[in-house]
């Protein structure tokens, strides 16, 4: 008889998490060490030097990686040092095809720092498919994709596109971090690759950075794994610990964030001063049926909206009460942004609007709190 894997919400508790066994304490300590004792000259005890490996990030790659349902997971400082490793896998001349509404972060990674040292990208919108086959090359390495998009939430299908790539010889790469593993395993859909924010839903308190790239490839594991130690973009134990207290409530978290974006979407596509919804939960019947195919019970915590321009967007954020206005996302408190001014600021805004990223546009990261509070201060600030 196959033993039975233990469920999600029993992995995110005790995944790597087991009780110290010297101590009996139930929550792991913190090693803060930067060096390790070596019983003679190359003979270690599992550690050498922190920025090669410490016990607790050690832990909490194990726990992602559990999650995830991944062979190997490697913890980074932040999110950007996470797609700067990834990136890092390729040559000068080697291309790369980009979600077109992708984080800001990203674009400007690839724009401003990596085509400099020979890296070129195409800008593509990776939920039409025969548009994301069209814009490979020989020369593709890489396709990387975000799905749900930020900010448009975008639902991209994982499994054709890793079709896509393999057939172009190029690996995929989903950043999954408005998914969270709670809701969505690219592993599992055929992704080479998966990149987290951490940051984000996964420490879910806006008290910790990190980042992180899980894979079941062994070579690429081994190649990043260098990239991190050549480079040294690690975590601090502390952050690691923080993030492993967060994610013990992710998959409780994610669930009810989830039913209230849903909720207020709804509500959002009844006001009449919104002119759009952005949300997998109330998309086209196609988008919609691919989500639900594609993630795990639930459609995500972050939904973003339209309405007139820029001066509106900014008139609305302004009059919220108990929503922060705040960059970030996948919290316990709910914070919104107007991404053409404030995350996705560094993309030119001819990029912006060819992807369809409005001035008007207004991303809101749903929280804990009541919905029918979020409602309420979203009305007032919408009247």
């Amino acid at each position: 008889m196959t033993e039975r894997q233990p469920g999600f919400a029993t992995r995110s508790v005790h995944a790597g998490q087991d009780p110290d066994l010297q101590t009996g304490a139930v929550v792991p300590p913190i090693h803060m060490a930067t060096t390790f004792l070596q019983d003679g000259v190359g003979n270690l005890r599992g550690f050498e030097y922190g920025r090669t490996g410490n016990p607790t990030r050690q832990r909490l790659a194990e726990c992602l990686a559990a999650l995830e349902e991944a062979r190997h997971c490697c913890a980074f400082s932040s999110g950007m040092a996470a797609t700067a490793a990834v990136m890092m896998l390729l040559e000068p001349g080697d291309h790369v095809v980009l979600t077109d509404d992708v984080y800001g972060g990203t674009y400007r990674l690839l724009d401003a720092v990596l085509s400099r040292f020979g890296l070129r990208f195409t800008s593509v919108d990776a939920s039409d498919l025969a548009a994301l086959n069209a814009a490979c090359e020989p020369s593709t390495k890489l396709l990387w994709v975000e799905s749900p998009t930020n900010p448009l939430l975008r639902v991209v299908d994982i499994a054709a596109a890793a079709h896509i790539a393999h057939e172009h010889g190029a690996l995929l790469a989903v950043d999954s971090t408005f998914a969270s593993p709670a809701l969505q395993r690219p592993l599992a859909l055929g992704a080479d690759i998966v990149v987290h924010s951490s940051t984000k839903f996964l420490g879910g308190h806006s008290d910790v950075l990190g980042g992180a790239v899980l894979t079941s490839d062994d070579s690429v594991a081994e190649r990043v794994r260098f990239q991190q130690n050549a480079v040294g973009a690690v975590p601090s134990p502390f952050d690691c610990w923080l993030l492993l207290r967060g994610i013990r409530t992710l998959e409780v978290r994610v669930r009810r964030q989830s039913e209230s974006a849903l909720t207020i979407a709804h509500w959002l596509l009844e006001h009449p001063l919104v002119q759009r919804v952005h949300y997998p939960g109330v998309a086209a019947d196609g988008a919609r049926s691919l989500a639900e195919r594609q993630m795990l019970g639930g459609f995500g915590g972050v939904l973003s909206f339209d309405v007139s321009d820029a001066h509106r967007a900014k008139e609305v954020l302004a009059k919220l009460r108990l929503i922060t206005l705040a960059e970030s996302l996948g919290a316990v408190e709910s914070l919104a942004e107007s991404p053409a001014l404030m995350t996705h600021a560094s993309v030119p805004e001819e990029v912006r609007r060819k992807a369809g990223l409005s001035n008007g546009l207004i991303r809101l990261s749903v929280g804990l709190e009541d919905v029918d509070d979020l409602i309420g201060d979203l009305d007032q600030a919408l009247d």
